[in-house]
């Protein structure tokens, strides 16, 4: 198995050696074209966020709220393909920042498996999330990521028994990722009840570090949530701010809500 240097294990252990939880931010690729979606994802590296989700635009999404799909049909009306998504992967992990791509399990089938582990590989990509992908129907997948040493990230739920919890964490690497509310994604005025108690259930199972995703908007929410989670995951909050702004004005806004996130993670 290769080993490669910009790992989510990595920057989720210096943030806990600052004594902070890690700020996960998340926009898909091609939007608002190719170069657009570079430039923003690097604003968010610029601006503290410690790793990067790249979504993969798919014209049938079953998570995603209708802000990120709102970004992700303008990305495939675009033309966005596969092979731009990994050059949006290659350019922004030359930051040094760990780069994930989150995709439904239908285009990494369709391009074959084997072959986007080791393209992503090659990109400098840390991994993949797959929300519709559960680990006892991914034998595939998780062999072609151990051969390359990329993160599996698996999601747990509210709704996730016990036993499917630890059989989902006994086969992540990197990060687990606990989805706080039951539904799409999208930015919430307050923070999942649900969360807690299913980043504690979680934690009972593994030693590897836990995200919260799903709503978090600001950062006051951010630090409620780093007050017991390891990651805060931010995604509709990002694609909503671009959605609503024009281009030279969206950066700034961008860095401006990334910079109040990264904040609210310190002050936890």
């Amino acid at each position: 198995m290769s080993t490669p240097t910009n790992t989510s294990a990595t920057a989720f252990e210096k943030a806990r050696a600052d004594g902070r939880a890690a700020l996960v931010g998340y926009l898909p690729a091609g939007f608002p074209d190719v170069q657009g979606g570079i430039d923003s994802l690097r604003c968010l590296v610029d601006s503290g966020c410690d790793v990067i989700e790249i979504g993969l635009p798919y014209s049938d999404p079953v998570m995603d709220g209708p802000t990120i799909q709102a970004a992700a049909q303008r990305a495939l009306e675009g033309g966005v393909r596969t092979r731009d998504v990994l050059r949006t992967v290659e350019a922004v992990a030359a930051t040094g920042v760990p780069t994930l791509v989150m995709t439904y399990w239908n285009p990494v089938e369709r391009y074959g498996v084997p072959r986007f582990a080791a393209d992503l590989a090659s990109a400098g990509g840390a991994g993949l999330i797959t929300p519709d992908l559960t680990p006892d129907s991914a034998p595939e997948w998780i062999a072609a990521a151990d051969e390359h040493g990329l993160d599996k990230v698996f999601l747990v739920a509210p709704s996730s028994t016990d036993a499917r919890i630890a059989m989902t964490t006994a086969a992540c690497r990197g990060f687990v990722y606990a989805t706080a509310v039951m539904g799409v994604t999208g930015t919430r005025t307050t923070t999942s009840d649900l969360a807690g108690p299913l980043v504690t259930r979680t934690r009972s199972t593994t030693d590897l570090p836990i995200g919260v995703g799903l709503g978090v908007s600001n950062g006051d929410q951010a630090a409620e949530v780093a007050s017991y989670a390891d990651g805060v995951i931010v995604g509709s909050a990002f694609v909503r701010t671009l959605l609503d702004h024009d281009r030279p004005t969206g950066l700034r806004a961008l860095a401006a809500l990334t910079e109040d996130l990264a904040a609210g993670v310190r002050r936890a």
